[in-house]
């Protein structure tokens, strides 16, 4: 019965949205680079879908492709959970109550979706930068430990209410335009905690920004900007690219790759974000 109905939803799939999630999940697997800054572009963009449903969809998404990343991660103890839920601490609220704010702005028939395309352009510029710029950030990061003067180790005081306030932040963004919760908070995190391993950074941001996606994307689905099928079609095709996509990433250079896929990132934010001047 089970499997009936597995065959039917899939019939009502469109082919295109299952070759978006595959293209998508491929460069994921292929950069490390997060969805949102790829998948949400491509809805509004390529198959005109309008910017709500596809911020929508594209949270859900995300939690779901990125979910089972977190149990890896947990399993080799790369985890920093007391961040993880100081950053959760304020995420998840902002999100709460970002979503209420959009659903307020539609009752009142406020032009919301030029808020979130206008948003998504100014995060779309930010994580291009962040990927242009995370080998020096990193350098200059270690550099700071050494120096007792220095920014990094200034930070070290009040970095538990900072962390807390980058979480206030990423919701409010990330909600409105679900880019963020990767790029810009691995930076985040990096600038904060530069004495933690690459690899623990990345699993803790993991296991934030899968619960912060989540609740989010539920968010947007209670106010009805969430596509059933085409989530369904583009986790068809993402699941398995993504995988793929991280067997072919071992055998590039990560140079070439990640200024390729900034510039892409640079081009679309400049995009949506002229777009919102000139409207």
């Amino acid at each position: 019965m089970q499997y009936e109905t597995g065959l039917r939803l899939l019939e009502h799939v469109d082919l295109l949205h299952i070759l978006a999630g595959a293209l998508v999940g491929f460069v994921i697997g292929l950069t490390g680079v997060g969805g949102g800054s790829l998948m949400t572009p491509i809805l509004i963009l390529g198959f005109k879908i309008n910017p709500a449903i596809a911020v929508g969809t594209d949270l859900l998404y995300a939690a779901l492709t990125k979910a089972n990343g977190v149990y890896f991660h947990h399993r080799q103890r790369t985890i920093d959970w007391h961040i993880t839920l100081r950053l959760a601490g304020g995420s998840i609220p902002a999100s709460l109550l970002t979503v209420l704010l959009i659903r307020k702005m539609h009752q009142v028939g406020y032009d919301y979706e030029q808020l979130m395309t206008t948003t998504l352009g100014i995060m779309l510029i930010f994580t291009s930068l962040v990927v242009f710029c995370r080998q020096k950030l990193i350098e200059y990061l270690y550099r700071g430990l050494k120096r007792k003067d220095s920014l990094v180790s200034r930070l070290k005081a009040v970095r538990g209410e900072i962390t807390i306030t980058a979480g206030v932040m990423l919701g409010f963004l990330v909600t409105l335009s679900s880019v963020g919760a990767g790029a810009i908070g691995t930076a985040l995190l990096f600038l904060l905690y530069p004495n933690k391993r690459t690899v623990s950074i990345v699993g803790t941001d993991l296991a934030h920004a899968v619960p912060l996606t989540a609740v989010a994307g539920l968010g947007h689905w209670k106010i009805g900007s969430v596509d059933p099928m085409l989530l369904t079609g583009l986790l068809v095709g993402g699941l398995p690219a993504i995988y793929l996509g991280s067997l072919v990433g071992k055998r590039i250079p990560d140079r070439f790759l990640r200024p390729l896929v900034a510039v892409i990132l640079l081009a679309l934010g400049l995009r949506f974000s002229l777009k919102a001047v000139l409207v």
